[in-house]
């Protein structure tokens, strides 16, 4: 064996630095480059203590934070006061139309339509361009919608009570 490996150890010396430069290759070549920067933000883990925390107070200053809804007081010491503005309000009830019934008008947006103070088909069926883009940009993630899925064309339908033409053009009711 030792004969063996004194004629051929330039082969085997040759082999193995072969071995090394390629496993060399597969394990570095192929790792992905590392991107290093040199700039650090205050609100980086490494950060200055008390520059992060400055950062994070000045970041929350600068949300702005909603009003909170206050609802209208009921006059007190006024005799049927009470009652006049549970009438009123039975009233505006009263003649709310299920918003639903438009179609691409869901629970969730009958609610802020509700908020913002429609609650009849006549009142949707009268909005001009203005108005739609006024209540448009209150519907957050649904902006759109009023003129994508026809709302007014769909409420005047509704509001004229052509339901036979409403499920010819839009479906049926739900």
């Amino acid at each position: 064996m030792s004969e063996l490996l004194q004629a051929y150890w330039p082969a085997i010396v040759a082999a193995l630095v072969i071995g090394l430069l390629i496993a060399w290759y597969v394990f570095h070549a192929s790792r992905k480059t590392r991107v290093t920067g040199t700039s650090r933000d205050v609100l980086d883990e490494g950060a200055d203590r008390a520059a992060r925390n400055d950062a994070l107070i000045d970041l929350g200053q600068t949300v702005p934070q909603p009003d909170p809804v206050v609802p209208p007081a009921t006059p007190v010491g006024i005799a049927g006061a009470g009652e006049a503005v549970s009438a009123a309000s039975q009233s505006a009830q009263a003649k709310a139309d299920d918003l639903t019934a438009i179609k691409g008008l869901g629970p969730k947006l009958q609610t802020q339509l509700h908020e913002l103070g429609v609650t009849s088909f006549a009142q949707i069926a009268s909005w001009d361009d203005a108005e739609i883009d006024r209540i448009d940009a209150q519907l957050g993630r649904f902006q759109g919608r009023i003129r994508r899925d026809d709302w007014v064309g769909q409420a005047r339908l509704l509001a004229q009570g052509k339901s036979d033409e409403f499920a010819d053009r839009y479906g049926a009711t739900s």
